[in-house]
């Protein structure tokens, strides 16, 4: 049973009883990012990931402005590496009009080399038999990008032995 409305697309109720209902995410706004977030978001736009650094020397990427246990403000930084392992994924099998992708790919959790804390972004693979928990990753930067996670384009494979 379906159920159309003036508005749109409505709900669909299966025979199992189970409910499916479109759903669309969206931010329509734009916002400050502020010292932290504009620091590491400006290392991006130059090639560079920057991290934050608690006293008990967790590396933070995405940079944190304060530590979640201790409270400490968080105003040390260090650069870390662009390359990473994959620590976890999801497969995105019909992208929608925002995403890095207008093909399937991976969402992937990576905790970059220095790093103790994992960064949320795409992997350009096309297949999720190309991904694998464990596998070694690198950024692959915009070119000419603005300072903004937009200067990440995403992140491709790293193969043995040369390029990828």
């Amino acid at each position: 049973m379906t159920d159309e409305t003036a508005d749109g697309p409505g709900y669909a109720i299966a025979e199992d009883g189970s409910f499916t209902a479109p759903l669309t995410l969206a931010y329509p706004y734009s916002r400050t990012v502020g010292p932290t977030y504009g620091t590491f978001l400006t290392g991006l736009a130059a090639g560079t990931v920057k991290a934050t650094v608690s006293a008990d020397g967790t590396v933070f990427v995405p940079p944190a402005e304060f530590h979640a246990v201790t409270g400490e403000a968080l105003t040390n930084w260090v650069d870390v590496a662009s390359e990473g392992e994959v620590v976890s994924w999801s497969w995105e099998a019909t992208p929608g009009d925002a995403q890095p992708f207008n093909r399937p790919f991976a969402w992937v959790l990576v905790k970059l080399d220095g790093a103790d804390t994992s960064m949320l972004h795409a992997l350009d693979v096309t297949d999720p038999a190309e991904v694998t928990t464990g596998m070694r990753v690198r950024v692959r930067f915009a070119p000419d990008a603005e300072p903004g996670i937009e200067a990440i384009a995403c992140f491709e494979p790293v193969t043995t032995g040369g390029a990828s």
